[in-house]
């Protein structure tokens, strides 16, 4: 406050001196958003970039599955949620958008399946039990180990509505199978090795063209190392009946493969280099049995086309080759053509021939050949049918009417002239009902050039003689007969009365025995005395001895 001035009635004030503080431009209040800004821009960029990628996976239904509940789990690991689902833009399928962890973004890359566990019953029993408890989740399965980069390299996946039998992480090997059908086999099915369960089918499917179908196997680490180049495998479903000079044998490898079927498979080491393992994803034949199995060693393959200009009804794709009792291989295609030169049609039959089964003798020509540079079926084949080689239909089974080709060796044929092609052909001559056949017809032939007719008339004339003869005998020779035969009866009847028993000639003779017996007694008296005195002969007899004179001489 100002001081009054002396002797003014009033009070004066002195004006005051005003200074104005500068204003800062900004408060210190905005720093409180500014910093929640910061953090929370801090908060944004963390959660980014700790976010993994976002991906959608397709399924036909999402039975199951609920928005940030359902997870995403590898080897039972969570490593994702399920943000939405939604459809595609036609409706046919149901989207899943869920989100991975970062760790795990290389996951997201070709290969990696999804699929939704749930309770399940297949060949292979019971799965998803934990699920009735926890719920539904998306399994994951990837190829072990990291991607080429750490980031995700794909976001749209197609889910599986059947979860993959063998996972990436399964150790073993995936062969492939090819067979002629599938017969009982499923996804499931065990594969056996000398009866023990080694593995099982994880897939199959038509191969392109439709004419066999290829089966997936797995066959789980160590019991790989048994599948070599040199194994059979072989359909084991249900129960093998073979009845050979043993009797009956029943074969099966186990009640699972009775219900579901199964695959199995042997060694055989028989192959160059059989006894060596098969590399995975190898390929192998899948036979219907056993035996057909472990029959004769396959090796190399080798084409024949053979033509038959007879009917082949019967004979089906799958006949076997017979030589020398030994099947040598199997038919693998019969079709229709025709030959305008003779105007007739003929049927080709394509079969495949597996020399090896020859034994040394195909191992010799084939050393030969490739010094050569020849192929040794064809030389073994040409030096075979200049020596009479041909192919011939017989059959198989007389009820069944089934035909089987057999090549052999027959000398008297007439030669050809082979020329190598692929296939080969091999020359074919008739089957025996073919030969039989023929030569039916070449009697009835010769019948129709006999001359019935002339034979007819000369028969008629014969018959005529005859029966004038017929009536000479009737009217000239029986009566003659009928005296003859009476006097033979007379005769008959003498001869009986002179050999009665009271007849004079049996008599007679009885008494000539008696006379006989009588001489040759005395025959005998005689003998016996010149027998006891020698000397009578020349002396004569001499006086008898007095009794009791002396010793008597006998």
């Amino acid at each position: 406050m100002s001081e009054q001035a002396p002797g003014s009635g009033e009070e004066k004030f002195a004006s005051p001196a005003i200074s104005r503080k500068q204003k800062r431009r900004i408060s210190w209040i905005w720093l409180v958003p500014v910093v929640a800004a910061l953090m929370g821009l801090s908060l944004v960029v963390r959660t980014w970039m700790q976010a993994g990628p976002d991906i959608s996976i397709s399924f036909n239904t999402a039975e199951g599955l609920e928005v940030g509940k359902t997870q995403l789990r590898y080897k039972d690991v969570n490593i994702g949620t399920v943000k939405s689902i939604g459809f595609n833009a036609d409706r046919s399928k149901v989207v899943v958008r869920a989100e991975l962890a970062k760790e795990v973004s290389d996951l997201a890359r070709e290969g990696t399946n999804f699929w939704v566990v749930r309770p399940r019953l297949d060949v292979s029993g019971v799965s998803g039990l934990g699920t009735l408890l926890s719920g539904a989740y998306i399994g994951v399965d990837a190829v072990e180990g990291k991607g080429e980069t750490a980031r995700a390299t794909k976001l749209n996946f197609e889910g599986l509505e059947i979860p993959p039998a063998v996972t990436h992480d399964r150790a073993g090997k995936r062969f492939m199978l090819k067979a002629s059908d599938l017969g009982s086999l499923d996804i499931g099915s065990p594969v056996y090795f000398r009866r023990i369960n080694v593995g099982r089918v994880i897939g199959y499917a038509l191969d392109q063209n439709g004419s066999a179908v290829n089966v997936e196997v797995f066959v789980d680490a160590p019991n790989d190392k048994f599948v070599t180049n040199g194994t059979r495998f072989w359909n084991a479903s249900g129960v093998d009946f073979s009845v050979n000079a043993d009797g009956l044998k029943v074969r099966t490898q186990s009640l699972v493969s009775m219900a579901v079927g199964g695959v199995a498979f042997a060694p055989v080491q028989t192959a160059r280099d059989g006894g060596s393992a098969a590399p995975a994803d190898s390929n192998f034949d899948l036979y219907p049995t056993e035996a057909a199995a472990k029959a004769n060693p396959d090796g190399e393959a080798f084409p024949i086309r053979m033509r038959f200009d007879q009917s082949i009804r019967g004979l089906t794709v799958g006949a076997p080759i017979d030589f020398n009792g030994i099947t040598l291989g199997n038919v693998t295609e019969i079709n229709l053509d025709f030959d305008p030169a003779t105007k007739r049609f003929y049927s080709l039959v394509d079969a495949t021939l597996y020399p090896e089964r020859l034994g040394r003798v195909y191992e010799e020509v084939r050393e030969r050949a490739v010094k050569d540079g020849d192929v040794a079926g064809q030389r073994l084949l040409g030096v075979m049918i200049k020596h009479g080689l041909r192919a011939q239909l017989r059959t198989a089974n007389l009820l069944t009417g089934q035909l089987y080709v057999v090549l052999d060796d027959f000398p008297n044929v007439k030669p050809v002239d082979f020329q190598p092609s692929n296939p080969a052909i091999i020359p074919t001559i008739p089957g025996n009902l073919d030969q039989l056949q023929q030569q039916i017809s070449n009697i009835v032939a010769k019948i129709e050039k006999i001359p019935f007719d002339k034979i007819g008339d000369d028969l008629r004339a014969t018959l005529a003689s005859t029966s004038k003869l017929m009536n000479r005998l009737d009217k000239q020779v029986a009566p003659e007969a009928q005296n003859m035969l009476r006097q033979a009866k007379e005769s008959m009847a003498n001869i009986n009365s002179l050999l009665a028993s009271d007849a004079s000639l049996p008599v007679n003779t009885e008494k000539a025995m008696q006379e006989l017996s009588r001489a040759a007694r005395s025959l005998r008296a005689l003998a016996d005395f010149l027998q006891s005195n020698p000397e009578a002969l020349l002396r004569g007899r001499g006086p008898d001895p007095i009794p009791g004179s002396g010793p008597v001489r006998n």
